[in-house]
């Protein structure tokens, strides 16, 4: 990938703004208790899982920074300049990939619509952010 000159302080923003995103999206201000609730869980294991979520946190924050790396890269050779380019490529990813995957196992975990529809909305919000970011500070 010669010439592909990636602003990497703008992706760690954008990974780093989207795991923070993620904190307040569970948190109880916004989806984190219809989503517990559609989970099924106690407030007993909710305070369990809570004891060893920092492992859980670290390796979701390199997903996201990941990711902000991979669409970086696509913002880069694809040629998209703009920030509503950005947003567009966001959300082709979003539809393409992270639904379609999303909805696949859905199918499979005999879950509550509900789940699949926080997270999902969860996803697609934040790939909106990062292509923000990455195109806007490019």
């Amino acid at each position: 990938m010669q010439n592909l000159q990636i602003n990497l302080l703008a992706v760690v923003v954008a990974g780093t703004a989207t795991f923070a995103l993620g904190g307040l999206w569970y948190s109880p201000f916004l989806f984190g208790r219809a989503w517990v609730a559609a989970l099924g869980l106690t407030p007993e294991q909710v305070a369990e899982r809570r004891k060893s979520a920092g492992t859980a946190y670290a390796v979701t924050l390199l997903c996201w920074l990941v990711m902000a790396g991979a669409l970086s890269v696509l913002i880069h050779r694809i040629g998209i300049t703009t920030t509503p380019g950005g947003i567009k490529l966001a959300v082709l990813c979003w539809l393409g990939f992270a639904a379609t995957v999303g909805l696949s196992l859905h199918m499979f975990s005999q879950r509550q619509l509900a789940v699949f529809l926080i997270d999902t909305s969860y996803q697609l919000t934040s790939l909106l952010v990062m292509g923000a970011i990455l195109t806007r500070w490019q």
